[in-house]
């Protein structure tokens, strides 16, 4: 793959896998959101379309890959803090976490991030995405800074118009479109008696019958976090929304999740219909007058292991977030999905802690006196 230098990254090491190139596009996407250079007319497939730029321009990277598909490695984590405070950074900005507040003796980002702070440089830590629930916080050391995610005025919805011309609005990111084309809505996943699927994996999509749902639209109830897109084949997908505190994400192809209410809709429509037909929409950008709030799925507070410490810190755009992202896997992470894109639109706490990362490497060049607390 072609690229060209821009010497923004000034030194990359590995600790786990025996490369430092980014294969899921997390650390491109949080990296650029930090410190990436003016781009004009970023877009993900026309969404989001403008001039995008990380918080500080002039600065410049050392990446330490500790993490892989499978999780990050305690000793990795730990040999990367003492690598970045040896190789002399300023800041560091760390968008992973415990899905739990761990003790602090235990935890190796409160442990790595205390030398840290004893060497003069500032850890930036995500508060993870285990909201909207209490006391569940993973960076609730004291010489921490953590951050939430919140929302941004830009939101995406997705819009979905069935054959008697109702139009029912939900989620995620769709990027592509049917061009005004209805089409034909499956009635059914599976057989009842096939030996392939079960019923409960025929109804949330974790098996297809590409003989019944090749080319048209499939109902899913509910989301495990897979669906056969390549074993069923088909144009597109409704799925029934349980969690709606879940952040918005790109899908591999046609989807949409709709509320318990209008998937019963959709459904009711379906099943009464003897050709049923939908078109759904590609995402539409609208303001929303409510930003900025915390997202529901970013982690609550209070610090339960140190009370007289209050966690997290403050919040920071992570909601919908356009940023640089790797060409070397697909946008939705999905191996049905075989675009390669520069950009892509993710929602987490992952990139609210780079927004604050970069503003505060901003702040050291003119306080260089500062202490990390």
């Amino acid at each position: 793959m072609n690229f060209t230098c821009n010497k923004k990254i000034i030194g990359a090491r590995y600790y786990i896998e025996d490369t430092t190139r980014d294969l899921d596009g997390h650390g491109s996407h949080t990296t650029s959101i930090a410190v990436g250079n003016y781009v004009h007319r970023a877009r993900f497939f026309g969404l989001a379309k403008g001039t995008a730029s990380g918080e500080v321009l002039f600065a410049r990277i050392a990446a330490y890959k500790v993490c892989t598909a499978l999780g990050c490695d305690s000793s990795a984590i730990l040999s990367a803090f003492g690598d970045a405070i040896t190789d002399g950074v300023s800041i560091i900005s760390i968008s992973i976490g415990s899905s739990y507040q761990e003790n602090i003796e235990e935890d190796p980002i409160p442990i790595g991030s205390f030398h840290a702070m004893a060497g003069g440089i500032l850890t930036v830590n995500s508060a993870v995405n285990n909201g909207p629930f209490p006391a569940y916080v993973s960076s609730v050391s004291p010489w921490i800074l953590s951050v939430v995610a919140s929302t941004i005025d830009r939101r995406f919805i997705d819009k979905v118009v069935i054959g008697n011309e109702k139009i029912l609005t939900g989620k995620p990111i769709n990027s592509f479109s049917l061009n005004g084309k209805k089409f034909l809505i499956a009635k059914k996943n599976s057989e009842p008696d096939s030996e392939k699927c079960s019923k409960d994996s025929a109804d949330i999509c974790e098996c297809l019958d590409s003989s019944l749902v090749e080319g048209n639209i499939v109902l899913c109830n509910g989301f495990s976090g897979y669906a056969d897109y390549e074993g069923g084949k088909p144009i597109g997908s409704i799925i029934k929304d349980f969690d709606e505190s879940f952040p918005p994400f790109v899908s591999p192809l046609l989807s949409l999740f709709l509320s318990a209410n209008d998937y019963d809709i959709f459904r009711s429509y379906t099943n009464s219909s003897k050709i049923p037909k939908a078109e759904i929409i590609k995402s539409e950008t609208i303001e929303d007058p409510n930003a900025p709030i915390v997202a529901e799925f970013s982690s609550r507070g209070p610090n339960t292991l140190v009370s007289e410490i209050m966690r997290p810190d403050l919040s920071a755009p992570g909601v919908d977030i356009l940023a640089s992202f790797s060409q070397v896997v697909s946008p939705s992470d999905d191996g049905y999905d075989k675009r390669s894109v520069k950009y892509n639109i993710i929602s987490r706490t992952s990139m609210s802690c780079p927004h604050v990362a970069g503003i505060a490497a901003y702040l050291k060049t003119f306080h260089f006196d500062w202490s990390p607390l």
